[in-house]
């Protein structure tokens, strides 16, 4: 088990602080909880939150020195704010100086800022402060089309529903797809975006409502062992491919291909951490083809081949080849 520990620092939605915290309960390992949770503050007691009732915070800025350094703080709120507590800035630091993982929510970037853990870093925040963070710190290079932005141990994301993105990636991090995917199935939100998935996708609501394109995902999800074409997708939706297209970028931020060839990879990275399939075979159940192709895919999209994201990702394997199809 590890411990992720909030620091609340005020205003904080209450969403942000609520949603991850539930997520991160979600995810289970064979032994129980994958994750002790707690929530601290400067001043311990009512924390003023925005978008909800305030919320009891009992724990202290103390209780932070009791996390190993394999350990996660995750900063929520903030607002932008420049007056934020030295208190609050300095347990920052020294969490960051133990060598826990650091991480911030949406307003939470400008604490992690001022707190110098940004400095010639990427980072990102919520899409309607992006520029004020490229002005406020001059040394972060900011990344103002991404859901979340990893650099290192720290660990930045935009607002709202990016929080769910960090909180599953976190989780994939820690304990492999398949904790992910299950805590996300349990906490009943959709498949994880990739962080560098645009926070914004530009794409007017059509005159007509035109019904999702969430049941032909779906039915790829379930056939990524075989050969899907532009066409195929396209005739399961009952649509163009240019129709099919436009819909598919408007739902997802990806085209068609991108998407299907990312769900494959990690299908991939699915099957590497939980069988002990030959590469070939892993190649085959998640569709992209060879062992060779395997570990292109695997190298472009992670930096790490086959082997050895298998021997990273450790844990228990199942030899039956039946249950990784």
């Amino acid at each position: 088990m590890r411990r992720i520990a909030f620091l609340a620092v005020p205003p904080v939605f209450a969403y942000d602080l609520s949603i991850t915290q539930m997520l991160l309960g979600a995810a289970e390992l064979a032994g129980g909880p994958a994750y002790r949770v707690t929530t601290h503050t400067a001043r311990p007691g009512r924390v003023a939150a925005v978008g909800g009732p305030d919320m009891l915070v009992p724990d202290g800025l103390a209780g932070l020195g009791a996390l190993s350094g394999g350990d996660t703080v995750v900063v929520v709120g903030g607002g932008a704010r420049e007056d934020v507590a030295p208190a609050v800035l300095d347990a920052v630091r020294r969490s960051a100086d133990a060598g826990r993982r650091v991480a911030a929510i949406c307003t939470g970037t400008f604490v992690l800022g001022h707190a110098g853990l940004l400095d010639g870093r990427r980072a990102t925040t919520h899409w309607g402060l992006t520029d004020q963070l490229a002005r406020r710190f001059p040394a972060v290079t900011v990344e103002r089309d991404a859901l979340h932005v990893v650099d290192g141990p720290i660990v930045t994301s935009a607002g709202a529903g990016a929080a769910v993105e960090l909180c599953l990636h976190l989780i994939r991090t820690d304990h492999g797809s398949a904790v992910a995917a299950a805590a996300g199935r349990l906490a009943v939100v959709g498949p994880p975006r990739p962080g560098d998935q645009p926070q914004l996708v530009g794409t007017p609501l059509p005159h007509v409502p035109e019904r999702s394109l969430a049941d032909t995902r779906a039915w790829a999800l379930r056939r990524l062992d075989r050969p899907l074409a532009l066409a195929d997708l396209a005739a399961h939706a009952g649509v163009s491919t240019r129709t099919l297209t436009r819909r598919f970028h408007a739902e997802t931020g990806l085209s068609p291909l991108r998407w299907l060839l990312r769900q494959r990879v990690d299908r991939a990275r699915q099957l590497l951490e939980t069988t002990d399939l030959p590469m070939d075979r892993v190649a085959h159940h998640s569709g992209l083809g060879s062992a060779d192709s395997l570990r292109q895919h695997l190298v472009r999209a992670l930096g790490v081949t086959p082997s050895a994201y298998r021997a990273a990702a450790g844990g228990n394997r199942a030899t039956v080849e039946g249950g990784a199809s």
